[in-house]
């Protein structure tokens, strides 16, 4: 289980990140304040990413990369400011992404698993209860036992299941595992769906006039 470290002052956004990020299989530490994290950096603490504000009392965000980074802790900075400089800032001083406020989480996540997998610290099997999905050897078992599945069925599940308990877009859906250019019937992710259903037993329930989303219990 990857551990991300949320910085962020304004407890409400805190306790959403944590919420969503925990739903979907993440461990949260959150801490409100500059000088927290230095302490609990210095306590001997890690975490395999950090999602940083930069407006914080005592230690700003910008003033948080370095120590990051001495720790190799990949960093997104998500921010309300909008202007270039401060970008640019971030990204020179060593941030790998920035974020402005509001932002979609769907996407936080996916960026989230992009610097995962630059660094080495994404996981390579999610477990779903009886079910695991292994993302190297892309197989699926369940019960023990190997599901005979095919690609676009493999790539579907694994979208749904690095995103598990949240609501996807049924167009984005089509998009990302059958291409952009896809000029196919739309009802080939609800039929690709129908057999995931069948051959994990995982519930993938419909959110109507918008998609599906993967339900796990945490």
């Amino acid at each position: 289980m990857s551990r991300v470290l949320i910085v962020e002052d304004e407890l409400a956004i805190s306790k959403m990140l944590c919420l969503n990020l925990g739903l979907t299989g993440y461990e949260t530490v959150p801490l409100f304040d500059g000088s927290e994290v230095l302490d609990w950096l210095g306590a001997g603490n890690t975490a395999d990413i950090a999602l940083v504000d930069i407006m914080m009392p005592h230690v700003n965000g910008f003033e948080l990369l370095a120590p990051l980074k001495e720790k190799n802790i990949p960093v997104i900075i998500l921010t309300a400011r909008t202007d270039i400089d401060s970008k640019v800032k971030g990204l020179v001083d060593g941030a790998e992404d920035y974020m402005v406020k509001p932002f979609e989480m769907v996407e936080l996540l996916v960026r989230i698993d992009k610097i995962l997998q630059r660094y080495g610290s994404v996981e390579t099997v999610i477990n779903l209860g009886n079910v695991d999905i292994n993302l190297a050897a892309k197989t699926v078992i369940v019960d023990g036992k190997p599901v005979s599945i095919t690609p676009m069925e493999f790539k579907l599940l694994s979208i749904l299941a690095k995103n598990k308990n949240i609501a996807m877009d049924r167009n984005k859906l089509l998009a990302d595992v059958w291409g952009i250019d896809y000029i196919g019937e739309t009802r080939t992710v609800d039929v690709h769906v129908a057999q995931l259903r069948k051959k994990t037993g995982l519930t993938i329930v419909n959110v109507p006039k918008y998609g599906y989303r993967l339900e796990v219990t945490p």
